[in-house]
C-alpha cells in the first residue's frame, strides 16, 4: 500500500509552446501564473488538434467569436 505522505502532487511546470495558428513561440505556465490569465478575452478550451494560442491569436479569435 502506498503511504499518502510519500505521494505528492507536483505543480504543472512552465512549458514552451508554438501557437497552433501562427507558430509563434511563447511560454505557458499552467500553475496559474500564465499570461493568458490576465487577458480579458476568454475562449473555451482549445478545440481538437489545437493547443494554446499566442496572445495575438487569442485576441483575434476572441474578436471573431
Amino acid at each position: 500500500m502506498t503511504n499518502p505522505k510519500e505521494f505528492s502532487l507536483q505543480e504543472p511546470q512552465p512549458r514552451r509552446l508554438a501557437c497552433s495558428r501562427c507558430g509563434t513561440e511563447f511560454g505557458c505556465d499552467p500553475s496559474g501564473n500564465c499570461w493568458c490569465a490576465e487577458e480579458t478575452a476568454k475562449l473555451p478550451m482549445p478545440v481538437k488538434r489545437e493547443d494554446c494560442l499566442c496572445r495575438e491569436c487569442l485576441r483575434k479569435a476572441a474578436a471573431t467569436a
